[in-house]
């Protein structure tokens, strides 16, 4: 039987783009996309769920304080962070309340489906212990869960840090830059800062557009597409 899974992400091109990635990995199946908490308790209420997919930073309150209220209403679905917040503290908070794994934004599709697949594992190595487990079957199942995946699944040439640094000149007002501006901040080529937000447009944290002006060609122009509270 597929995994039945809710998006709960307030942003919708990234939601779109999370349920998109979400079908391709097989044994999922989105059963719901939700883009508020409130929105996302009335899918829990009327359907079968057994993993959300839940951002941090929603419009009418915090995923932890929704999967808080979830737990306290009996809903026992698991779920997957899918967040921008990368502070200790917001990672310990969300293991304390029950997430399973934790996938930091931005990612590539591969980073996704290996966190679906750790998952699935677990479910699997679950599904088939006997009624009464030993500490090695405990063991072996909980440590399907952290298995470490890594910055490999990022395109070639491009790191973390890189990337990290690229976003947060993006989230700076009036959160909109071209290739030549970025590189001039990051003091790289501009080949260099396309590639970066080439892959920032391709996993959904930023749109494309063109900007016209000036006698020359336009310009491709990226804009940042979550607001600056740290989504």
């Amino acid at each position: 039987m597929s995994v039945r899974v809710l998006v709960v992400e307030d942003e919708p091109l990234v939601a779109e783009a999370h349920a998109e990635y979400t079908g391709r990995v097989a044994g999922f199946d989105v059963v719901g996309v939700a883009h508020s908490a409130t929105e996302a308790a009335r899918v829990l209420g009327d359907r079968e769920v057994d993993l959300v997919l839940l951002d941090m930073y929603l419009p009418d309150g915090h995923g932890l304080g929704l999967l808080r209220n979830l737990r306290a209403g009996g809903t026992m679905c698991d779920v997957i962070a899918v967040t921008s917040a990368r502070d200790a503290e917001m990672v310990r908070r969300a293991v304390a309340h029950g997430v399973v794994l934790y996938l930091i934004k931005p990612f590539t599709f591969p980073m996704f489906r290996a966190k679906l697949e750790q998952y699935a594992d677990y479910r699997r190595q679950l599904g088939d212990a006997p009624e009464e487990v030993m500490q090695d079957e405990v063991d072996r199942m909980l440590g399907s869960l952290r298995v470490a995946t890594s910055d490999g699944a990022l395109p070639k040439g491009l790191t973390a840090e890189r990337l990290h640094e690229a976003m947060d000149h993006l989230r700076t007002p009036p959160s909109v830059l071209s290739a030549r501006e970025l590189a001039e901040k990051l003091e790289s080529s501009r080949v260099t800062a396309r590639r970066y937000l080439e892959h920032l447009a391709d996993v959904g944290v930023v749109a494309r557009s063109l900007r016209y002006g000036g006698s020359g060609r336009p310009e491709v122009e990226y804009r940042w597409q979550h607001s600056t509270s740290g989504r």
